[in-house]
């Protein structure tokens, strides 16, 4: 085996840095021809199952926010996203990385996903072109 080969299976898939399961259904919204289709890929793999697009009317474990600054109001993206999540369930807002075409300042996501009532968790490079936000619900007391 080589060293890259090695190295590869050591590394983690995107999917898997985006902490994803086996099984899980991922609702993707706002799909364009800008998204990184190695990381679509790397998550129906892992879950197994195909991306559900905007349409779908069931609930969801992961919902994929392709998010660009001309999207309009994040704030609204951010409460149409959370309609479809089972509890427990997270928000992945997938945002063009500095210095690209569409990028959105984390102080902005982080006053939208607050005004929403989501906490921000983790950041991590999702993809080449992408940086990627968990956004939580907090968990409601019975």
């Amino acid at each position: 085996m080589s060293a890259t080969a090695g190295q590869a299976q050591s590394e983690r898939s995107l999917a898997e840095r985006l902490g994803l399961k086996a099984g899980q259904v991922v609702q993707e919204i706002g799909f364009d021809d800008d998204v990184d289709e190695e990381l679509r890929r790397s998550v129906e793999e892992l879950t197994g199952n195909e991306l559900v697009d905007e349409d779908y009317e069931d609930v969801v474990d992961i919902v994929l926010l392709w998010w660009r600054e001309e999207d309009g109001d994040l704030f609204e993206g951010l409460t149409d996203a959370m309609i479809p999540l089972t509890g427990g369930g997270n928000i992945w807002l997938l945002t063009p990385k500095a210095g690209r075409d569409g990028h959105v300042e984390p102080s902005d996501i982080g006053e939208a996903a607050q005004t929403a009532g989501l906490s921000q968790t983790s950041s991590v490079s999702a993809a080449k072109e992408w940086s990627g936000t968990r956004l939580v619900a907090p968990k409601v007391r019975k």
